[in-house]
This record gives structure tokens, sequence and C-alpha cells, in this order.
């Protein structure tokens, strides 16, 4: 399998704390990677750094072999790279539909220079088809016409990761998909990302450890900036080092973590 995404010596200092330490991470072509930690671990800082919202300290960051560890978000979402967040970032006074359109029209790839924004038109065949069939993949057919605000918290993290889709990303970065959710709506993200995983690459970090098994391919875990394990979920969690890290947290038990 090709790299999608490798992060050589990642270090991000903040002032005199190292919130992430020399990671080393490969990323391959259309496999699911869940990355979890205990609260503090580095993991959202490194999904900055990944995503561009924060340069490095040291160390570089490869795009399907291209460098861009100084290349802003936005370049990088031209690229073929997406990403959601811990709180959920929607438009509420648009609709669902106009969620969908405005990302979708933004960084349309055959529009990539900033004029032709202002005079692309929401109603180009071609974005509509694509948010059309993404509607499909999330569920909210019914709900297209509806203002964001009235709906339900877990269907705006549908929409939301309905938006990250209309940007036709090849890797999908997830920051904690299943947070504030009801066990019926996890149920209900996880059915999306079940549907979207064959068609691309995700990297998810969770707390939710035991809700994620069944969904990737493959566990990281961060503790104090540092990867401690990497490989196939079962082994990691059966980690010495991943167990004493856990212990003891009041955010997730050893129960969480086996599942």
């Amino acid at each position: 399998m090709p790299a999608v995404l490798q992060a050589e010596r990642l270090t991000k200092s903040f002032g005199g704390l190292i919130a992430v330490n020399e990671v080393d991470l490969l990323i391959e072509e259309n496999h699911t990677t869940g990355i979890i930690g205990p609260n503090g671990s580095g993991k959202t800082t490194f999904f900055n750094l990944l995503s561009g919202f924060f340069p490095p300290t040291s160390g570089r960051i490869l795009f399907y072999d291209q460098d861009v560890t100084q290349t802003p978000p936005n370049q990088r979402v031209l690229l073929g790279m997406s990403r959601t967040f811990q709180l959920v970032s929607v438009f509420n006074s648009m609709t669902v539909w106009e969620n969908l359109v405005l990302p979708g029209v933004r960084f349309d790839r055959e529009q990539t220079r900033p004029f032709r924004f202002l005079f692309n038109s929401a109603q180009n065949r071609r974005v509509r088809a694509h948010c059309a069939e993404v509607l499909k993949v999330i569920g909210l057919e019914k709900e297209a016409l509806q203002p964001t605000a009235t709906l339900s918290y877990g269907s705006k993290r549908m929409l939301e990761i309905g938006m990250a889709l209309s940007l036709k990303p090849r890797l999908l970065l997830l920051d904690e998909p299943l947070a504030g959710l009801s066990d019926y709506e996890i149920a209900e993200v996880l059915q999306i990302l079940h549907r979207i995983k064959e068609d691309l690459t995700l990297v998810i970090i969770e707390h939710k450890v035991s809700k994620i098994l069944d969904l990737v391919d493959r566990l990281c875990v961060l503790n104090e900036g540092h990867l401690i394990s990497d490989g196939e979920p079962a082994r990691v969690l059966d980690d010495p080092a991943v167990r004493e890290c856990y212990w003891g947290k009041e955010d997730i038990d050893q129960e969480d973590l086996t599942g």
C-alpha cells in the first residue's frame, strides 16, 4: 500500500511544554487508523499539525510524498486532506444543503483561483450532483432544506462529516466524531464511517475506544506527546505501556479499553 501521510520526527512545543514529541507515523492508503490516548496526550495538537493549523517546531509532514510541512490548511484541502473538529463546526444560519454546497464550491479543484469563488454559481451541476450523493451517505436527504440550527447535535455531527466529504478528500481526519452523542447517534455515525471507509483513508481520534474497534485496522497510542504503541488493535490494547497510561484515569477506565 502506498503511503498517504507520513510524519517524521514531528514535534510541537508551546514555550517549555512539548505537546508532540518526535512522533513518526506512516498512514497507508485505504486504511482506517485510530489514535487514542489520555486527555492531554497531544492527540488534537497532532491533528492540528497534520492539517496545517499549527506549524511544527521541528520535523516534517509528507502527503503522497509531497512535503506539506509549511503548506497552509486551505492548500492541503485542495491536495485532498480534510478534517472535522472536536466541537461540531457547521453554519447554523444556513440550510443543510447550503452547508454542503458552500465548501464544495469554494474548494472545487477545477476552480482554484480565489476570484472564481465569487462568480462560481452554487447551482453548478457537478457540485450539486456530488452534494446530493453526500446527502444520501449521511442520511439527511429529508432535512436538505431545513435550517441547520434546528438539527439535533447528532445530525449536526453527520452534517459536519458530510461537509468534509463534499471536499472529495483522499484523507479524512476525524477529531472525536462520537463526542457528545447518544448511543443511537453513535450507531448512526459509525454506520456512516463504515460506509465511507472503503473509498478513502480515515484517521480518527476517539475516547470511546470500544466503539471504534470494529472500524479501525490499526490503533496508535499517544501519551505525553510520545507515540507509545502502534499496531493491530487487540495487541495494542494488551500492551502493558498502554494499560498503564490509562489505569487511574477518570475519563476512560479499563472496561472501556477492553470493550
